[in-house]
């Protein structure tokens, strides 16, 4: 094999043959190229060598000394499997015993004589006079020509800062380390660098080549930053490759911006008579933050180029009413909107809240999910709907718009960008916007929607008491009941949320239809209604309509709620089992109180579970702010799991974290921003251009609409 050639299979490294290389396939590493960058998770000093004479117990420690005596021992003559390998080393100092159980094969490797390096936990012996220690990591320092303790790999596992990687069952740590380091010793010279100097000069970041090598294997003065900033990520060799990664991310980013920019759109002139008409009808003002978004949102459609543009605002906030007037906007101008939800409950809300909103505007609102098809499909392709409603079957193929001129997409992490462009292609560039109640800080909207502008409706309706939340075990229960007579006594009403429909043997949490017959029973004089997803739609709608109606004193319901629902009188939440729930989850669930003006509750019924679950039920009760609540979601899951896959549009970060790298991914953004700026095409960075297509694939051509 040629050490030049990154992509070359890895089974032809020195050491690895066929059986490793389907181990290593396993961790994704298939090519040269993949094992030079598949990084260490997390580093141990081994540099400090102690004397044994100078050994404390129950620490890890590095020593080195002199093959005293090798041996296998069966400590338990009725137990003849059970094997140890003991070496005694001395270095002058003391002694001290090595032992390693099950692994007889060592017999081969160490013999008397020899100078090792040990590095594990060291513990008294049974006797309380020596020390040993357990399944050392080792070294061998001597001319043995064999795989384990080859020369050229001294001083890798053992006697300095030493990489750990994620490994497999059937492949060891020491094992692919070895593998690594001979990668990193052949090929890592002949890694070309994407980046032209301009761009990584001004910020002091190392080469490529340069930060591999010490990425995987940090010398003595590469180190002297600390173990903690290798642990950490924030070392300059993981922040120059964590500045390749998201500098090629925002270049894709900027490449589907520019497009966009280049491409003709709608320019819209609506007159607003039937957004003035819609606004005369609502029960309350619009706040400032709602106007100016509108305001920004119509300048956009106003324009030729096609709008890209992104809402966010806490729950409450009133994105819908802003998306509303957008929508009737393009209607008043001949054209179809179409609102695209992630699933069926909030595409039924949300048709139910702007069905009784416009009915009598004279507009034709139509209703288009998995269930609810066929007929509907007629009707879209005539233009006989002017809003038309939907989940992911708004993309499905056979599925046609006369005139599309506006999309609305909710809850956008839950889709992608991918599915927003095949939206896109059901009309000729037509103006998208975008809802999200999902907070999301700044650094990682520049990351999942760098190639929208976006506004931020920063103000709650007036007259709003922020929420109180207590959280409660489950010993309190009879203090919750009290809260509930209390409330319905003064005329509000009260939702109570089980993760589940049904209970099942596999489970003891409890259930929404198991909690609606005991709190019917509690509560004799009050009605307690039931509300999940697996009713038809028009018994949800019936159920929500007698609560609306005040007819309904305790709603019972799954998570169906989360989203759409706002009943001005409902003033406690009790949410049963809020440990299985999410951060996000658990304050878009809170957001369904507080929407009137007399003081909230909510109440988080914990039954205990985890570390992380009870960091986030504390964050519930600490605060209300969304963007507090977002970021500590982030620290506590990660970007990944907090986005999941359903992001399917944007390509994996391997090494930048996106909370951890925010300073990184300014200057990236910045820098990808200008370069596409200067040269759209990349004509003269063929390299930067090669990388962008390595990371997107062929994200990049489904994204262009034209």
């Amino acid at each position: 094999m040629s050490s030049n050639d990154l992509s070359s299979p890895v089974q032809y490294i020195k050491g690895v043959g066929p059986q490793r290389a389907r181990l290593l396939a396993r961790l994704g590493i298939k090519t040269v190229r993949d094992a030079l960058f598949y990084l260490p998770y997390r580093y141990e000093d081994r540099s400090s060598i102690k004397k044994i004479v100078h050994l404390r117990p129950e620490g890890l420690h590095t020593v080195t000394g002199k093959v005293l005596k090798a041996d296998v021992i069966t400590p338990n003559p009725k137990r003849q499997k059970f094997k140890i390998f003991e070496v005694v080393v001395s270095d002058g100092s003391g002694i001290l015993k090595a032992k390693w159980f099950n692994q007889t094969y060592l017999k081969k490797l160490f013999s008397t004589g020899q100078q090792v390096v040990l590095y594990g936990m060291v513990k008294y012996n049974y006797r309380g006079t020596g020390f040993e220690i357990i399944n050392p990591e080792y070294e061998i320092l001597d001319e043995n020509e064999n795989e384990e303790a080859n020369p050229s790999a001294s001083g890798i596992h053992t006697g300095r800062i030493v990489p750990i990687y994620r490994s497999t069952e059937g492949l060891s740590q020491r094992q692919l380390r070895n593998i690594i380091y001979s990668v990193v010793g052949s090929s890592a010279i002949h890694v070309s660098d994407p980046m032209p100097l301009e761009i990584i000069k001004p910020y002091n970041l190392p080469d490529l080549q340069e930060s591999l090598s010490n990425i995987h294997f940090p010398s003595a003065s590469s180190a002297s930053g600390g173990l903690e900033d290798l642990n950490r990520g924030t070392s300059p060799y993981h922040q120059r490759l964590a500045f390749d990664e998201l500098f090629t991310l925002q270049i894709g980013l900027a490449v589907i911006k520019k497009g966009e920019v280049l491409e003709k759109g709608i320019a819209f002139s609506p007159d607003e008579r039937l957004i003035n008409r819609l606004l005369d009808k609502l029960p309350f003002k619009l706040t400032g933050a709602q106007e100016k978004v509108f305001r920004d949102i119509l300048k956009d459609m106003r324009s030729p180029v096609p709008m890209n543009r992104l809402i966010q605002g806490d729950v409450g906030s009133g994105k819908t009413v802003v998306a509303l007037m957008s929508m009737l906007a393009a209607v008043e101008c001949g054209y179809q909107a179409a609102l695209m939800a992630p699933t069926e409950i909030l595409a039924e809300q949300h048709y139910i809240n702007i069905h009784r909103l416009v009915e009598d505007l004279g507009l034709k609102i139509h209703l288009l999910t998995g269930s609810k098809r066929n007929k509907e499909i007629e009707v879209i392709a005539s233009g006989d709907a002017d809003i038309v409603i939907g989940t992911h079957a708004l993309i499905q193929e056979g599925v046609s718009f006369k005139k599309l001129g506006l999309i609305v997409i909710d809850e956008q992490h839950r889709f992608g960008v991918m599915q927003r462009a095949i939206l896109r292609k059901k009309g000729i560039n037509p103006d998208t916007l975008i809802m999200t109640a999902t907070p999301i800080p700044r650094t990682l909207a520049l990351t999942l929607y760098g190639d929208l502008d976006y506004s931020v409706i920063d103000e709650l309706p007036p007259n709003r008491s922020p929420i109180i939340t207590k959280l409660f075990s489950e010993k309190n229960k009879n203090h919750i009941y009290t809260l509930i007579e209390e409330e319905t006594k003064k005329g509000r009403q009260v939702y109570v949320v089980y993760p589940l429909i049904e209970e099942s043997e596999k489970t003891d949490l409890r259930s929404a239809i198991t909690g609606a017959e005991g709190l019917q029973k509690i509560f004799p004089h009050l009605r307690a209604g039931l509300i999940h997803g697996r009713m038809k739609p028009v018994e949800r709608e019936d159920v929500m309509k007698e609560f609306k109606n005040g007819n309904i004193h305790i709603l019972v319901s799954t998570t169906v709620i989360e989203v759409g629902v706002d009943v001005p009188n409902a003033t406690l939440m009790v949410i049963i089992h809020a440990e299985r729930f999410g951060l996000a989850q658990l304050h878009q669930l809170r957001g369904r109180v507080g929407r009137g003006s007399n003081q909230s509750y909510c109440i988080l019924l914990n039954y205990g579970g985890s570390e992380d679950s009870r960091k986030r039920l504390e964050v519930m009760v600490e605060t209300t702010d969304g963007f507090r609540i977002a970021e500590e979601d982030l620290n506590i899951r990660g970007p990944g799991e907090f986005f999941g896959t359903r992001q399917s549009g944007m390509p994996d970060l391997k090494v930048a974290n996106l909370l951890r790298d925010a300073k990184i991914l300014e200057m990236a953004r910045k820098e990808a921003f200008s370069l596409i700026e200067r040269d759209s095409s990349l004509a003269g960075y063929p390299q930067i251009r090669k990388s962008i297509e390595d990371l997107w694939g062929k994200r990049l051509e489904l994204f262009k609409t034209a």
